[in-house]
């Protein structure tokens, strides 16, 4: 899917890097072709500045978006999730990053999270980035304690991770 959002702004990487920004923010575009999370208008000056483009790029970009039927539904529904990740020091968290080999794969999360909650140890969030979405996913997982390293050897040998990191 991705890949097919990209391509209908293939002749402008100035509007994929807007794309991909709203993507990956979760942002999303209201009737009036404003740039919004949940409620709150976020300055088409200020995403510009971000990804370093002029702000009428964001303007257009927005108005290609209402104007084409899939982008819309797409784009007029997508959410942002807080995340634990950056709040895990301040809060005692540990923070486990999974790069699989194949992030289609199926059983991942299932087989990271199963084998955590099998040693007692609470979750509280687990992030999967789509492999639609992004070139490289990762399978984030917070938890209230540190992971052992015993459990870390145990993941790290699953045959369908390519790396594990814990922050």
């Amino acid at each position: 899917m991705f890949d097919e959002i990209m391509q209908k702004f293939e002749g402008s990487p100035s509007q994929q890097a807007v794309i991909r920004l709203l993507l990956e923010r979760g942002f999303s575009v209201n009737d009036e072709g404003r740039v919004v999370s949940g409620g709150i208008e976020i300055p088409n000056t200020g995403i510009a500045r971000e990804i370093d483009v002029d702000r009428r790029v964001v303007d257009s970009t927005t108005s290609a978006i209402l104007e084409d039927e899939e982008l819309r539904r797409i784009f007029q529904n997508i959410s942002s999730i807080p995340s634990l990740m950056d709040l895990a020091p301040v809060l005692d968290l540990s923070v486990l990053t999974v790069e699989p080999g194949d992030a289609d794969e199926p059983g991942i999360v299932a087989e990271v999270t199963s084998r955590i909650a099998a040693r007692d140890i609470s979750i509280r969030q687990t992030i999967s980035e789509d492999p639609e979405f992004t070139d490289d996913p990762k399978l984030y997982i917070v938890t209230d304690e540190p992971l052992p390293g015993d459990l870390l050897n145990e993941l790290s040998a699953l045959e369908f991770v390519r790396k594990i990191s814990i922050a």
